[in-house]
This record gives structure tokens, C-alpha cells and sequence, in this order.
């Protein structure tokens, strides 16, 4: 393998009553949560899908099926640790990991500093190897009409 392998991952999913809204282990005060097999963080599971994807070593339903009642409920920030031991069994580390998060409401700004903080320690890696930026949609479309929440992310390893 080369030196350098850069992974993109994402990861949507639907807002509902009766869930937590968890993103990026951070559990925010909503009156909605997503919707998924898992706790449905999608900040941490795009991060895993770049991560896994940067090595080619599949993607979290290969690893995680939403087949599996195991998984039922999982939290998210225990698999994210699961995928960065596979990353250091592969002789690679993390240089960085970048994330956008998609999200009509709510605001997400005073949060990302705690999810900084809950990637960076379940990877063990330093903080300012993180960075997490929030967006709305502008009010288009699925996400826009506040049903969902996506997350985009790259990350870049090194050997």
C-alpha cells in the first residue's frame, strides 16, 4: 500500500420522535432523534466510512450489518474506537479528519467542540487533528424541511 490513502464517507439519516439526537457522541436536547439500527450518529459514521474506506477495508455495514441485533442500539463512539484499532492493526495513522454536518436545526455550533473532543479521544489522536463545521441545507429538500441529518467526511492517513 502506499504511504498516503485518503477516505470519504457519508451518512444520512431520518429525524423521528422518541429517539436521543447523538452526533459525534454528543447527546444534544432535541425533540427529535435519528433514526437507525445503531444510536444513528452519522457524524461518527461517516467518519468511520472515510476511515475504513481510506484503507480499503469495506464500510461499517461490512463490519457492523444492521443485520445483526448485536449492533441494536450500539453506540456509535465504541465502533468509531472499533475502526481506529483496524487503522493502527494496518500500520497507518491519522494525519486528519474533516467533517461537514448537514442539519436544518438545530443549531450545532456550541456542540462541536465536544465532538471534537469525543472523536479526537476515541481514536486517540490530538484534537487539532479534528475539524467539525455545521451547515443548513437553506431549506432545500429533504434535510432542509428538517426530516433528516447528513454528515460528509475525509479523512487522510499516513504510514
Amino acid at each position: 500500500m502506499t504511504p498516503f490513502r485518503i477516505g470519504h464517507g457519508y451518512d444520512i439519516h431520518r429525524l423521528r420522535a422518541g429517539r436521543k439526537l447523538i452526533l459525534g457522541g454528543e447527546t444534544i436536547d432535541f425533540h427529535l432523534g435519528l433514526d437507525g439500527h445503531s444510536d444513528a450518529d452519522v457524524v461518527c459514521h461517516a467518519v468511520m466510512d472515510a476511515l475504513l474506506g481510506g484503507l480499503a477495508l469495506g464500510d461499517i455495514g461490512v463490519h457492523f450489518p444492521n443485520t445483526d441485533p448485536t449492533w441494536k442500539d450500539a453506540n456509535s463512539i465504541e465502533l468509531l474506537r472499533h475502526a481506529g484499532r483496524l487503522i493502527k492493526k494496518e500500520s497507518y495513522q491519522i494525519a486528519n479528519i474533516d467533517v461537514t454536518i448537514i442539519a436544518e436545526k438545530p443549531k450545532l455550533g456550541p456542540h462541536i467542540p465536544g465532538m471534537i473532543a469525543n472523536i479526537s479521544k476515541a481514536l486517540d489522536i490530538d484534537s487539532n487533528c479534528v475539524s467539525i463545521k455545521a451547515t443548513t441545507n437553506e431549506g432545500v429538500g429533504f434535510i432542509g424541511r428538517g426530516e433528516g441529518i447528513a454528515a460528509f467526511s475525509v479523512a487522510l492517513l499516513y504510514k
